[in-house]
């Protein structure tokens, strides 16, 4: 899975938010806001093709929490991403 072509995480202040451009505008007008974790975690979904499991890898990585929670953070957000529209599975 990988996010689709059209959407792109900035840095808004002190916010990051997930914005759609071009094409996407046209089906998705909303902003998602992410904390540290969903910026890390759009990332690694951004960056190519990947898993669930890489993704969670990648965080226990990063940070120092359990593979539980970062299970379900990863799980939680793909989810919502998914919802939206903006993962291409």
């Amino acid at each position: 899975m990988k996010i689709k072509a059209g959407f792109m995480r900035r840095r808004l202040g002190t916010q990051e938010v997930v914005v759609a451009v071009g094409e996407a505008s046209k089906q998705f007008s909303g902003i998602i806001r992410l904390n540290d974790t969903g910026a890390f975690i759009w990332d690694q979904l951004a960056a190519g093709d990947t898993t669930e499991a890489a993704v969670v890898d990648a965080l226990l990585t990063e940070y120092d929490v359990s593979r539980e929670l970062a299970e379900q953070d990863v799980a939680k957000l793909v989810e919502m991403l998914r919802s939206e529209g903006l993962l291409d599975d």
